[in-house]
């Protein structure tokens, strides 16, 4: 493959990825492999090869869970290890794809992973048999023990890797998993692989990496978007300790090389920088916000799901209930900001990076490498933190290649400050959206139309994915019935429309996506219509809900727990909410008390999540209590503004996120019904803002229509 091709099928996005599964052995030098998958050391040590990125999302175990249940391998001796996408791309991509976003890391994989445990036990199976010169239908294994069963001997899979491996591989085709319900080691409470490196500190993170003869590189960038570098007086700190090289980077960074971070840091804040702040200088989020409002009643909407006709019904109503909502722009924040380490020769290439996509950050450094795919490597570290950030866009892997090729053959180590993260990111989109239902004279719903207005993920980050005018991705939650994303509710006159207007602030995925804007705008405003027609949020959803029994599964779950229709105790209130997203179904009921200063209080959230199989009950737990945390930080506190063409919130000083005391209980209800496999580190983020707002309005009576919450009184 070419560079352009490879840079054709993996970059930007990495929204499609095309390979087949052989599971060709080798033998490498350290251990035996058995095939690409597993590799067995002497001792009964077993590495499994996890492609996807752990970003403490717990991906690492659960893939390693489901490859060691198809091994019959002794989980004590199980260890893991990542490929890196040149070693995958040198070997016709055998481990498929490295994207980890979306929620997919388990669910795009889970077969081929499975396929590879099992074919690598039929591998060592095989070679047992023929060491003892039987039939390996006569063999079982089990607990990385393989016994003769006429003969009772035994041997372990350590004892046989070698041979195993040089064994002609079973066809993929031909493979048979086991059935979930017979599982020893998936669906199973295991503790995660990585916790004892993260708490005792030996886990390697980017900022971390340290290697001989490494420099430092600290970089600022215009901080008006699309602005660029008029000039820069390097004299004014090159002779300042440590300091080794000034210059600049694109047309719109400078950057400081120097013996160690802080010391580049340091002269880079009192370099004398005059930027051109090009077109967007007086941008501000007013601004955007008119333009958007605009949209609200623009003709150019582009429709992503519809039924009947929603305009005539709504036109013919009895009755009208409107609302305008709207959702900010937010950072991911992660604690690890941007960073990498790249050392470049004009024969090689390598970086060190905490990446969501190995492919990606490949495809960025051999760009800006100038070499071919096949010349450049990535070697990825855990990340403290991704949300979406270090997935579809690698500015920053990007920029630290190009300041490698500056000092050709010295690793350089590019940090982001804080305030460069802040500024610099892909922000979670900008949108407004106007809800429209119409009532008949009975207070049933005749129909409803929901536009949206606002930017596009896509259009920011793949604009190649963008066809007849339509984002798929802004509609998340709100499609027809199906495997990804659908609505839940059946109105006999529906229709949601987008019209698109993108502001020149990039967006990017940010954890839960669109489905976050969009569980607000349509779970809160079912919770208008059913006060307006002095129905119980319940059953008023109950009702619309006759057609999706998984939807109707979990929402009567958390209303069960949480005891919905029982009075809580005094001053506190309840609220519910529930979306489809990342192939799961989530529901969540919130209790919160409002106190007559105003000050909110969220007591509990009760939560269920049904995805279909559960590899993992325990992380699954984790998940939802950490992305309660992330839901809740956007929606109490998580906004950026636009001033003069830069976003105001540099640190978290003026970016504040949940703490300990703001966190409420969170009890979760795992609850797989089978026979698909849905996400669970994204869906239920989205259920967090809207059951807390209904809570809030029947705590107070207070209709909130923008987020986030601390831009609201909430006194009586």
């Amino acid at each position: 493959m070419n560079r352009r091709g490879f840079l054709k099928t993996t970059g930007a996005a990495g929204l499609v990825f095309a390979f087949h599964i052989p599971f060709a052995s080798a033998q490498t030098a350290d251990a035996p492999e058995v095939n690409a998958w597993v590799v067995v050391k002497p001792d009964d040590t077993i590495v499994i090869r996890i492609a996807r990125s752990e970003m403490g999302q717990g991906t690492l175990t659960g893939l390693a869970q489901l490859v060691a249940e198809e091994l019959d391998a002794d989980w004590s001796r199980v260890t893991t290890e990542y490929p890196t996408p040149g070693q995958s791309l040198a070997r016709n991509r055998v481990w498929g794809s490295f994207s980890t976003g979306g929620s997919r890391g388990m669910r795009e994989s889970h077969e081929y992973v499975r396929k590879g445990g099992a074919a690598a036990r039929t591998m060592l199976v095989q070679a047992a048999a023929a060491e003892w010169k039987v039939l390996a239908s006569e063999c079982v294994a089990a607990a990385s023990v393989i016994t003769h069963t006429p003969t009772g001997r035994k041997t372990s899979y350590g004892k046989v890797a070698v041979a195993a491996g040089k064994l002609a591989p079973p066809a993929a085709a031909g493979i048979v998993l086991k059935d979930p319900k017979d599982w020893k080691l998936a669906g199973k409470r295991l503790a995660r692989l990585d916790t004892v490196s993260k708490t005792n500190g030996s886990q390697i993170y980017g900022m971390d990496l340290t290697m001989p003869g490494m420099l430092n590189a600290a970089i600022k960038d215009c901080p008006v978007f699309g602005g660029k570098v008029k000039s820069f007086d390097a004299a004014a700190i090159e002779k300042r300790p440590g300091i080794m090289k000034v210059l600049q980077i694109g047309d719109s960074a400078v950057v400081v090389v120097a013996d160690t971070w802080w010391r580049a840091r340091s002269a880079l804040e009192a370099l004398p920088i005059v930027w051109d702040e090009g077109p967007n200088a007086k941008l501000s989020s007013a601004d955007i916000a008119a333009t958007l409002k605009a949209g609200l009643d623009a003709t150019d909407a582009v429709v992503g799901n519809q039924n009947g006709d929603a305009r005539a019904a709504i036109a013919a109503s009895v009755r009208k209930v409107e609302a305008v909502y709207s959702y900010p722009y937010q950072n991911h924040a992660t604690m690890e900001t941007m960073n990498a380490t790249a050392r470049w020769t004009p024969e090689r290439c390598e970086v060190w990076t905490p990446t969501q996509n190995g492919e990606a950050a490949l495809a960025a450094a051999a760009e800006a490498a100038g070499l071919p795919p096949a010349k450049c490597e990535v070697y990825k570290l855990h990340l403290g933190g991704g949300f979406g950030r270090r997935g579809a866009v690698h500015d920053w892997v990007r920029q630290a290649v190009e300041i490698a090729k500056a000092m050709p053959g010295t690793p350089v180590k590019l940090i982001w400050s804080r305030e460069e993260d802040m500024l610099h990111g892909r922000y979670h989109p900008v949108t407004q959206c106007k809800m429209t239902a119409g009532l008949d004279a009975k207070g049933e719903i005749t129909g409803l139309h929901m536009r949206i207005s606002g930017q596009s993920i896509l259009a920011s980050v793949s604009p190649q994915s963008i066809k007849d005018g339509k984002d798929p991705v802004v509609f998340q939650g709100l499609n027809a019935p199906g495997p990804e994303a659908s609505i839940g509710y059946t109105f006999a006159n529906l229709l949601v429309d987008h019209a698109m207007r993108n502001p020149p602030v990039p967006a990017g995925f940010w954890r839960g996506v669109n489905l976050n804007q969009n569980a607000v705008y349509l779970e809160c405003f079912i919770d208008e219509i059913a006060h307006a027609t002095r129905q119980d949020p319940l059953a008023l959803r109950r009702k619309l809900m006759a057609n999706s029994p998984k939807h109707l599964a979990v929402l009567n779950a958390v209303a069960e727990l949480a005891g919905w229709g029982k009075k809580p105790a005094k001053g506190v209130f309840r609220g519910l909410s529930q979306t489809m997203g990342f192939g799961s179904y989530v529901a969540a009921c919130a209790e919160v008390s409002v106190s007559k200063d105003g000050k909110l209080k969220i007591h509990r959230i009760v939560a269920a999540t049904d995805c279909g199989h559960a590899v993992n009950p325990q992380q699954i737990e984790y998940q939802v209590e950490g992305s309660f945390s992330y839901g809740l930080s956007a929606a109490l506190f998580g906004e950026c503004t636009l001033k003069n063409g830069r976003m105001e919130q540099d640190n978290f000083s003026t970016y504040p996120v949940m703490t300990m005391a703001d966190m409420p209980k969170v009890e979760t209800i795992v609850m797989p019904s089978g026979g698909f496999w849905g996400g669970v580190g994204e869906p239920t983020i989205a259920v967090a803002a809207p059951a807390v707002l209904n809570a809030i309005f029947a705590a107070t009576g207070k209709r909130v229509r923008d987020l986030p919450l601390k831009n609201h009184s909430l006194k009586a």
